[in-house]
Protein backbone atom coordinates (compact mmCIF):
# COMPACT_ATOMS: atom_id res chain seq x y z
CA UNK A 1 0.00 0.00 0.00
CA UNK A 2 1.48 3.44 -0.98
CA UNK A 3 1.83 6.06 1.37
CA UNK A 4 -1.36 7.73 0.18
CA UNK A 5 -3.41 5.35 0.35
CA UNK A 6 -2.08 4.07 3.80
CA UNK A 7 -3.00 7.74 5.30
CA UNK A 8 -6.54 7.74 3.80
CA UNK A 9 -7.05 4.31 5.38
CA UNK A 10 -5.43 5.75 8.67
CA UNK A 11 -7.49 8.73 8.06
CA UNK A 12 -10.79 6.92 7.88
CA UNK A 13 -9.88 5.14 10.93
CA UNK A 14 -9.36 8.05 13.35
CA UNK A 15 -12.66 9.52 11.92
CA UNK A 16 -14.57 6.50 13.01
CA UNK A 17 -12.53 6.64 16.27
CA UNK A 18 -13.94 9.67 16.98
CA UNK A 19 -17.54 9.32 16.22
CA UNK A 20 -17.47 5.80 18.35
CA UNK A 21 -16.32 7.70 21.19
CA UNK A 22 -19.25 10.45 20.58
CA UNK A 23 -17.43 13.29 18.27
CA UNK A 24 -14.14 13.22 20.41
CA UNK A 25 -10.78 11.89 20.13
CA UNK A 26 -7.30 13.36 21.99
CA UNK A 27 -3.98 14.71 20.01
CA UNK A 28 -2.48 11.18 21.52
CA UNK A 29 -5.01 8.72 19.89
CA UNK A 30 -3.90 10.84 16.61
CA UNK A 31 -0.89 11.16 16.77
CA UNK A 32 -0.39 7.06 17.31
CA UNK A 33 -2.64 6.22 14.76
CA UNK A 34 -0.21 8.03 12.23
CA UNK A 35 3.27 7.10 14.26
CA UNK A 36 4.01 4.43 11.22
CA UNK A 37 3.70 7.57 8.39
CA UNK A 38 6.06 10.28 10.67
CA UNK A 39 4.26 13.66 10.41
CA UNK A 40 5.04 16.85 10.78
CA UNK A 41 3.37 19.54 13.31
CA UNK A 42 2.10 20.73 10.21
CA UNK A 43 0.57 17.87 8.78
CA UNK A 44 -0.62 16.68 11.73
CA UNK A 45 -2.60 20.07 12.39
CA UNK A 46 -3.95 19.18 8.80
CA UNK A 47 -5.50 16.11 10.21
CA UNK A 48 -6.81 17.79 13.39
CA UNK A 49 -8.84 20.81 10.93
CA UNK A 50 -9.93 17.67 8.51
CA UNK A 51 -11.37 16.25 11.66
CA UNK A 52 -13.00 19.44 13.43
CA UNK A 53 -14.90 20.04 9.70
CA UNK A 54 -16.04 16.23 9.92
CA UNK A 55 -17.43 16.77 13.74
CA UNK A 56 -14.51 15.70 15.75
CA UNK A 57 -13.27 17.41 18.57
CA UNK A 58 -9.46 17.03 19.51
CA UNK A 59 -9.63 16.78 22.92
CA UNK A 60 -12.58 18.65 23.32
CA UNK A 61 -15.97 17.80 21.91
CA UNK A 62 -16.04 20.03 18.60
CA UNK A 63 -19.17 22.03 18.17
CA UNK A 64 -21.65 19.45 15.19
CA UNK A 65 -23.99 22.37 14.74
CA UNK A 66 -21.18 24.29 13.45
CA UNK A 67 -21.25 23.07 9.50
CA UNK A 68 -24.86 23.02 9.69
CA UNK A 69 -26.95 25.62 7.26
CA UNK A 70 -29.62 27.81 9.40
CA UNK A 71 -32.28 25.72 7.41
CA UNK A 72 -30.76 22.51 9.22
CA UNK A 73 -30.31 24.50 12.15
CA UNK A 74 -34.31 25.15 12.39
CA UNK A 75 -35.33 22.00 11.08
CA UNK A 76 -32.91 20.72 14.28
CA UNK A 77 -34.57 22.86 16.56
CA UNK A 78 -37.90 22.23 16.03
CA UNK A 79 -37.19 18.26 15.87
CA UNK A 80 -35.60 18.08 19.15
CA UNK A 81 -38.18 20.09 20.48
CA UNK A 82 -40.95 17.83 19.33
CA UNK A 83 -38.91 14.88 20.96
CA UNK A 84 -39.30 17.07 24.37
CA UNK A 85 -42.66 15.60 24.65
CA UNK A 86 -41.19 12.15 25.27
CA UNK A 87 -42.10 10.64 28.73
CA UNK A 88 -38.46 9.97 30.28
CA UNK A 89 -37.60 7.16 32.09
CA UNK A 90 -35.43 5.62 34.60
CA UNK A 91 -32.21 3.53 33.77
CA UNK A 92 -33.65 1.02 35.97
CA UNK A 93 -36.76 1.40 33.72
CA UNK A 94 -34.61 1.99 30.84
CA UNK A 95 -33.63 -1.94 31.49
CA UNK A 96 -36.32 -3.52 31.86
CA UNK A 97 -37.66 -2.26 28.52
CA UNK A 98 -34.63 -3.30 27.08
CA UNK A 99 -35.02 -6.79 28.51
CA UNK A 100 -38.20 -7.13 27.12
CA UNK A 101 -37.29 -5.98 24.15
CA UNK A 102 -35.20 -8.26 23.97
CA UNK A 103 -37.11 -11.14 24.18
CA UNK A 104 -39.22 -9.90 20.97
CA UNK A 105 -42.08 -7.93 22.82
CA UNK A 106 -43.69 -5.37 20.83
CA UNK A 107 -44.83 -2.85 22.98
CA UNK A 108 -41.63 -2.50 24.36
CA UNK A 109 -39.14 -2.56 21.25
CA UNK A 110 -41.89 0.55 20.66
CA UNK A 111 -41.38 2.13 23.67
CA UNK A 112 -37.22 1.82 23.53
CA UNK A 113 -37.78 4.10 19.85
CA UNK A 114 -39.38 6.43 21.79
CA UNK A 115 -36.32 6.05 24.00
CA UNK A 116 -33.89 6.58 21.77
CA UNK A 117 -35.34 8.71 19.60
CA UNK A 118 -33.11 11.76 21.29
CA UNK A 119 -30.14 9.63 20.23
CA UNK A 120 -30.90 10.06 16.22
CA UNK A 121 -29.88 13.82 16.23
CA UNK A 122 -26.94 13.51 18.13
CA UNK A 123 -25.19 11.18 15.94
CA UNK A 124 -26.55 12.90 12.89
CA UNK A 125 -24.65 16.19 13.90
CA UNK A 126 -21.35 14.32 13.81
CA UNK A 127 -21.95 13.77 9.90
CA UNK A 128 -23.08 17.19 9.36
CA UNK A 129 -21.09 19.30 6.12
CA UNK A 130 -20.46 15.51 4.50
CA UNK A 131 -23.03 15.91 1.23
CA UNK A 132 -26.22 14.81 2.94
CA UNK A 133 -28.99 17.07 4.87
CA UNK A 134 -29.64 16.48 8.59
CA UNK A 135 -33.09 16.12 8.15
CA UNK A 136 -32.28 12.94 5.87
CA UNK A 137 -29.51 11.49 8.05
CA UNK A 138 -32.14 11.65 10.56
CA UNK A 139 -34.85 10.12 8.80
CA UNK A 140 -32.00 7.12 8.09
CA UNK A 141 -31.56 7.06 12.03
CA UNK A 142 -35.00 6.52 12.74
CA UNK A 143 -35.47 3.88 10.03
CA UNK A 144 -32.23 1.79 11.02
CA UNK A 145 -33.32 2.37 15.13
CA UNK A 146 -37.15 0.58 13.96
CA UNK A 147 -35.51 -2.01 12.53
CA UNK A 148 -32.62 -2.44 15.21
CA UNK A 149 -35.05 -3.00 17.83
CA UNK A 150 -36.28 -6.31 16.48
CA UNK A 151 -32.56 -7.23 16.37
CA UNK A 152 -31.66 -6.92 19.87
CA UNK A 153 -31.61 -10.91 20.26
CA UNK A 154 -27.89 -10.17 18.89
CA UNK A 155 -26.88 -8.74 22.11
CA UNK A 156 -26.20 -10.87 25.33
CA UNK A 157 -26.95 -7.87 27.82
CA UNK A 158 -29.02 -5.02 27.94
CA UNK A 159 -26.50 -2.62 28.70
CA UNK A 160 -25.25 -3.55 25.22
CA UNK A 161 -28.02 -2.26 23.47
CA UNK A 162 -27.24 1.59 23.19
CA UNK A 163 -23.92 0.93 21.70
CA UNK A 164 -25.59 -1.71 19.22
CA UNK A 165 -28.33 0.64 17.86
CA UNK A 166 -26.15 3.43 18.02
CA UNK A 167 -23.82 1.59 15.91
CA UNK A 168 -26.73 0.71 13.13
CA UNK A 169 -27.09 4.37 13.08
CA UNK A 170 -23.85 5.21 12.09
CA UNK A 171 -23.46 2.39 9.37
CA UNK A 172 -26.56 3.83 8.11
CA UNK A 173 -25.24 7.15 7.79
CA UNK A 174 -21.65 6.73 6.43
CA UNK A 175 -23.70 4.40 3.32
CA UNK A 176 -26.08 7.12 2.68
CA UNK A 177 -22.94 9.64 2.48
CA UNK A 178 -21.26 7.07 0.42
CA UNK A 179 -24.23 6.48 -1.92
CA UNK A 180 -24.32 10.17 -2.32
CA UNK A 181 -21.01 10.77 -2.91
CA UNK A 182 -21.10 8.03 -5.44
CA UNK A 183 -24.38 9.88 -7.30
CA UNK A 184 -22.47 12.85 -7.23
CA UNK A 185 -19.87 11.42 -9.14
CA UNK A 186 -21.80 9.73 -11.48
CA UNK A 187 -23.47 13.39 -12.12
CA UNK A 188 -20.23 14.69 -12.30
CA UNK A 189 -19.03 12.53 -15.07
CA UNK A 190 -22.66 12.82 -17.16
CA UNK A 191 -21.74 16.26 -17.37
CA UNK A 192 -18.14 16.03 -18.95
CA UNK A 193 -19.76 13.33 -20.96
CA UNK A 194 -21.87 16.16 -22.65
CA UNK A 195 -19.58 18.67 -22.58
CA UNK A 196 -17.13 16.29 -24.80
CA UNK A 197 -19.88 15.89 -26.38
CA UNK A 198 -20.76 19.77 -26.90
CA UNK A 199 -17.44 20.64 -27.73
CA UNK A 200 -16.40 18.25 -30.53
CA UNK A 201 -19.64 18.77 -32.22
CA UNK A 202 -18.89 22.39 -31.90
CA UNK A 203 -15.58 22.12 -33.30
CA UNK A 204 -16.14 19.89 -36.02
CA UNK A 205 -19.54 22.07 -37.08
CA UNK A 206 -17.30 25.44 -37.12
CA UNK A 207 -15.27 23.78 -39.71
CA UNK A 208 -18.17 22.21 -41.60
CA UNK A 209 -20.01 25.68 -41.19
CA UNK A 210 -23.22 23.82 -40.45
CA UNK A 211 -24.84 21.35 -38.21
CA UNK A 212 -23.45 17.66 -38.02
CA UNK A 213 -24.99 14.10 -37.62
CA UNK A 214 -24.98 11.71 -35.04
CA UNK A 215 -23.25 9.15 -37.95
CA UNK A 216 -20.17 12.37 -38.96
CA UNK A 217 -18.95 13.15 -35.52
CA UNK A 218 -18.66 9.41 -34.70
CA UNK A 219 -16.17 9.24 -37.89
CA UNK A 220 -14.33 12.59 -36.87
CA UNK A 221 -13.88 11.87 -33.37
CA UNK A 222 -13.04 8.94 -30.98
CA UNK A 223 -16.52 8.91 -30.10
CA UNK A 224 -18.97 6.29 -30.98
CA UNK A 225 -22.45 6.63 -31.78
CA UNK A 226 -23.60 5.18 -28.78
CA UNK A 227 -21.90 7.97 -26.87
CA UNK A 228 -23.05 10.68 -28.64
CA UNK A 229 -26.70 9.39 -28.77
CA UNK A 230 -26.32 9.23 -25.14
CA UNK A 231 -25.32 12.62 -24.35
CA UNK A 232 -27.75 14.08 -26.87
CA UNK A 233 -30.68 12.40 -24.52
CA UNK A 234 -29.22 13.17 -21.15
CA UNK A 235 -29.91 17.35 -22.71
CA UNK A 236 -33.16 16.18 -23.79
CA UNK A 237 -31.62 17.03 -27.69
CA UNK A 238 -30.55 20.54 -26.49
CA UNK A 239 -26.94 20.40 -28.15
CA UNK A 240 -27.11 22.73 -30.55
CA UNK A 241 -24.76 21.70 -33.25
CA UNK A 242 -26.07 18.25 -33.69
CA UNK A 243 -28.76 17.62 -35.89
CA UNK A 244 -30.47 14.62 -34.42
CA UNK A 245 -34.20 13.35 -34.40
CA UNK A 246 -35.08 10.68 -32.47
CA UNK A 247 -36.99 7.88 -34.02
Amino acid sequence: MDKEREFAALLADVTNLGRQQKGIVSKEQVKEAFDKLSLSDDQLTLVYDYLKKHGIGIGTPADPEEFLTEEEHNYLKDYIESLSELPEVTDSEKIGITISAMSGDKSAQNRLIEIYLPTVPDVAKMYAEQGVYIEDLIGEGNLVLTSGVTMLDAIEKPEEAESFLTKMMMDAMEELISDNLDEDARGQKAVKHVQKVADKAAELAKELRRSVTVEELAAETDLTEDDIIEAIRMTGNNIEDIDFNEE
